[in-house]
């Protein structure tokens, strides 16, 4: 686990045991009575011929502070909809992220498209919590959990009818990821020691990972060239934040992405 990764996953056990004194695990459970029925992520994004797009909103991150000063988490998801968006990723980590649950809640409000709960999740309790606040997936990420922990979470998010999106990016995390039984595994391309980012690192990962596993690239995804070399390097979807976001016309930069007309 990498200084920054370490660093973050101390805080988030903090913050857990915090959150468990507010509101206990069984107060989360019965909240699940409200909670809307989770969406098909894993379906909005296996067997398309083209790549699909997992759109981001994301206010800030560790390595480059704010992205988007006027950050409206709703009007930015609503945006990346109408540009055809197969599906929202949500950063709901507070500390380093700059991101609330409550934005998750507000989104799905207002979107009919699934929506995955980005943060680094290392206890059951912060499941039970993104399906009660109308998640629709989760993401695992390999290198913050042992092998146990990380089977356990998705059996968890799968009983409760949620997609588990599992990360890696060191490729010495494969075996395990695969191990879990992972229908749907992100790479991500950016190293996380040194913060370089190479897009060509989950093209050489699709090789090593079965074809009946829907496949995400995750970071360093910036222009249409880049979605068309994924494509052909038989990649499924793609997770896309900060190139989006950093752009004035939101809607018109996810469809140009996308290679789709504004109009």
């Amino acid at each position: 686990m990498s200084s920054i990764l370490l660093k973050i996953v101390k805080k988030k056990y903090e913050e857990v045991d915090e959150a468990k004194r507010r509101r206990s695990l069984k107060e989360v459970q019965s909240a699940l009575t409200d909670a809307p029925m989770p969406r098909d992520f894993l379906g909005a994004l296996k067997g398309y011929p083209e790549i699909r797009l997992i759109a981001e909103v994301k206010k800030a991150s560790p390595s480059k502070g704010v992205i988007r000063q006027d950050f409206d988490p709703v009007a930015i998801a609503e945006a990346y909809e109408a540009a055809g968006a197969a599906a929202l990723s949500v950063l709901t980590d507070e500390h380093f992220f700059q991101g609330h649950l409550d934005y998750l809640k507000e989104v799905r409000k207002h979107v009919s498209i699934p929506i995955l709960r980005k943060d680094f999740i290392i206890d059951e309790y912060q499941v039970w919590e993104a399906r009660a606040a109308g998640a629709d997936a989760i993401l695992l990420i390999a290198e913050c959990l042992t092998t146990n922990k990380l089977r356990d979470l998705l059996e968890l998010a799968e009983a409760l009818k949620m997609t588990a999106l599992v990360e890696f990016h060191d490729a010495e995390s494969l075996p395990v990821v695969l191990q879990s039984k992972a229908r749907l595994i992100g790479v991500n391309n950016r190293d996380l020691n040194t913060f370089e980012v190479d897009l060509g690192h989950v093209v050489r990962m699709r090789s090593q990972i079965p074809n009946e596993i829907t496949l995400v690239g995750e970071s360093g995804i910036a222009s249409r060239q880049d979605a068309i070399y994924l494509q052909g390097h038989g990649i499924d979807a793609m997770l896309v934040g900060e190139s989006l976001m950093r752009k004035a016309d939101i809607r018109a930069a996810t469809c140009e992405l996308l290679g789709k007309s504004t109009s």
